[in-house]
């Protein structure tokens, strides 16, 4: 979040408890899951479970963020678990579903030292300025939420061709996620030059 952390405010709110809610069910989504990697009825269900998990999770995502804005709740708590806590779900179900064979182990590497390396980066020119999240970034999120849905959903059991859109959408991830990266990168150096510019022109 861009805003500025409001004076007076409280870690213990209600979008910070959506942001810890987020966190936790990061194990809860990850076993169910994995528990519906194999096959039966018994899987299926627990598949179903985890597309249920993952959704009410980025419904949390959306609302600690709206709430926080409108009541002026931003805290720097928020502004450091929020992140986290999306990266922890979006990075789990990555992994898990190239452990279950279901998504090659590139695609999750590129995207993964992607979330994590911008991330990191963010955290370390912090010092020279704010980095919004740029319209690439909005849409990247948007594109790896409706990609690791339909992924995540036991389409094949309908046939191989029900799997199509899933690919085809994270075929769209992985652009928009290296395209979008290396944007942020760039933006960061003119952030960092723009500031020891500011600071010799005093």
């Amino acid at each position: 979040m861009s805003v500025d952390t409001a004076p007076n405010s409280s870690n213990w709110n209600l979008p910070n408890a959506l942001t810890a809610l987020r966190i936790v069910m990061v194990p809860v989504f990850i076993w169910l899951l994995w528990a519906g990697g194999t096959h039966g009825d018994a899987s299926l269900s627990m598949r179903w479970w985890a597309v249920a998990v993952f959704i009410l999770a980025m419904i949390t995502d959306w609302l600690d963020g709206s709430i926080a804005r409108s009541r002026n709740l931003i805290t720097s708590f928020g502004k450091i678990a929020d992140p986290i806590a999306d990266k922890l779900l979006t990075g789990a179900a990555f992994v898990v579903l190239s452990m279950l064979g279901e998504l090659w182990w590139w695609v999750t590497i590129v995207i993964l030292v992607r979330e994590w390396g911008i991330t990191i980066m963010r955290l370390f020119i912090i010092k020279y300025g704010v980095m919004a999240a740029s319209k690439g970034g909005k849409l990247k999120t948007v594109l790896q939420t409706v990609a690791l849905v339909l992924m995540i959903l036991p389409l094949g059991q309908l046939g191989t061709w029900a799997l199509w859109p899933g690919w085809i959408v994270m075929g769209a991830v992985v652009v928009v996620t290296v395209v979008t990266g290396v944007d942020y990168v760039v933006k960061a150096m003119q952030l960092r030059r723009d500031y020891y510019a500011n600071q010799g022109a005093r």
